[in-house]
């Protein structure tokens, strides 16, 4: 069944790349929760992952969190195993959360289908925006619609975003057989 917008989050507890748990209340004290399901192969994933660490940056002090939740099955993509994972976060420097869904339960809760693909939830983490960051993952300087900077910006005057769906382009979440 889809997450429709109005739905709550759904809760979690997940390892994360810097050795730390992770549960939805851990960020119970921001008023923007943004889960974006990601990996580490994915060429749409990597052409976001400096625009994800630029919106964390941006909105960090604006009561924001973005976390990235990594739910691909690792036999066929060993590339997404946790420890890549945390390497991967090091190198690039990470300023967010990057979890580990290994038994993709936090995918299906959230009927997750593709990386990357964004779930944005307001103070009291009601969905209300989903899909992707911006309408050219090729060109950052031709991009002309920033969908979850407008979804922030209007969750943090109190607005519902301008679009609350926008359909996710990215590679399907390798589920396990």
């Amino acid at each position: 069944m889809k997450l429709k917008i109005g739905s709550k989050a759904p809760d979690f507890n997940l390892p994360g790349a810097d050795g730390k748990s992770y549960t939805l209340d851990s960020f119970k004290d921001k008023a923007i929760l943004a889960i974006v399901f990601s990996c580490n192969h994915c060429p749409y994933v990597q052409a976001y992952e400096s625009r994800m660490m630029d919106i964390q940056r941006d909105y960090a002090d604006r009561d924001t969190q973005l976390v990235a939740i990594n739910s691909n099955e690792t036999k066929n993509y060993p590339e997404d195993s946790f420890e890549k994972m945390a390497r991967r976060a090091k190198e690039k420097r990470y300023n967010f959360p990057y979890l580990r869904d290994e038994d993709q339960s936090v995918a299906h809760a959230y009927d997750a289908a593709c990386t990357p693909e964004f779930f944005v939830f307001d103070k009291k983490r009601q969905l209300q925006y989903h899909g992707r960051l911006d309408d050219n993952h090729e060109n950052p300087a031709q991009v002309t619609k920033r969908y979850l900077r407008d979804a922030f910006e209007a969750l943090l005057m109190g607005k519902m975003p301008p679009l609350q769906e926008v359909h996710p382009i990215g590679c399907s979440i390798k589920w396990s057989r």
